[in-house]
């Protein structure tokens, strides 16, 4: 049975430690990141979502909460109570990763959320500087890349980081996602920023047609890059404005939803076309620095009036035909 994770409070030496040069541990707890609220948040709600029967346990009238008892979770993962009840209140930086998977399959995370939860005992461990100093999301973006998504003519295709900037797009793209590439909240910023454009500009909810779902998917997006990424200062200030700034975001980030989108369906309103309905593929785009980006690309079905629609919308992005005699090889 796993022991309680180690405890980082006082020290028996006195005065002597507290008063000691050492700037070993002053670097350890500089780069370990303080999630132990995220932490706490996130397996509190996973564990009030679990109902007994789910997991072959016995139901009973007399739960004065919803979910599993932390008993029960633990005895589940195969720890003692107070092993997992430490872990409950954010003390994960020590804990194996193979505990942490047990507690992932007593709680019947998904593999989104699996993930999540190792990203943030990755964030709770100590980290080398330079690591920790390391902006993934800030990484340059090659000419290539953007050649790559103009190539793409009749389709919309865009890059974007973990903080869902788009930091490459093609014509088509910015044609169809014009109310955002217009917005307020893109001209103050310089670029185009799908949680900012969701809560800060009222004209989404026109544009997006499933505005709440796509509201909810866009939070748990950037909630799994907080895990993945707690060192990113910028991701940290947007989730600070976007708090304060909505309601809405406020109470859909305090849920602790984790999702990585890869594949699904969009419906945009779209002011030159109309209503487009449009799958959706996105793909790891490895760049420099470790840095991982998401390319994604948009399609009609075939025979839709939504591939109409996109078609009209190409034609009116499409770079205009060379009027220039063709060369020919010499003879």
């Amino acid at each position: 049975m796993e022991h309680p994770p180690e405890s980082h409070g006082g020290d028996r030496t006195g005065n002597r430690t507290e008063n000691r040069t050492d700037n070993r541990t002053e670097n350890r707890t500089e780069n370990r990141t303080d999630n132990r609220s995220d932490i706490r948040d996130f397996l509190t709600s996973r564990r009030a979502r679990l109902g007994p029967e789910r997991v072959g346990l016995p139901t009973s009238r007399r739960r004065r909460v919803p979910g599993l008892r932390r008993e029960e979770v633990a005895a589940l993962a195969g720890v003692s109570t107070e092993w997992y009840t430490r872990l409950e209140k954010g003390h994960i930086g020590g804990v194996s990763e193979d505990v942490l998977e047990a507690v992932a399959r007593a709680l019947l995370l998904d593999e989104d959320e699996r993930t999540y939860l190792l990203d943030l005992a990755r964030a709770a461990r100590p980290a080398r500087r330079a690591a920790r100093r390391r902006r993934r999301n800030d990484v340059e973006i090659p000419p290539s890349v953007q050649w790559m998504v103009d190539s793409m003519t009749m389709a919309p295709a865009f890059v974007r980081n973990g903080r869902l900037d788009i930091v490459a797009s093609n014509a088509l793209c910015r044609a169809l996602y014009s109310p955002m590439f217009d917005s307020d909240t893109t001209a103050d910023r310089g670029c185009a920023n799908f949680p900012r454009y969701f809560f800060l500009d009222p004209g989404s909810a026109d544009f997006f047609v499933d505005w709440e779902e796509g509201a909810k998917a866009t939070v748990a997006v950037l909630r799994a890059e907080a895990g993945r990424e707690p060192h990113d200062r910028s991701l940290r200030e947007l989730v600070g404005e976007l708090s304060t700034l909505s309601p809405e975001f406020r109470t859909m980030w305090a849920s602790h939803d984790v999702r990585i989108h890869h594949q699904g369906v969009k419906r945009l309103d779209n002011p030159e076309v109309g209503r487009l309905e449009l799958t959706f593929r996105s793909l790891n785009l490895p760049l420099a620095q470790g840095a991982v980006h998401d390319l994604t690309v948009y399609a009609a079905e075939p025979g839709t009036p939504s591939e109409d629609r996109l078609k009209l919308l190409a034609s009116w992005t499409a770079p205009p035909t060379s009027t220039t005699e063709p060369l020919h090889p010499p003879r």
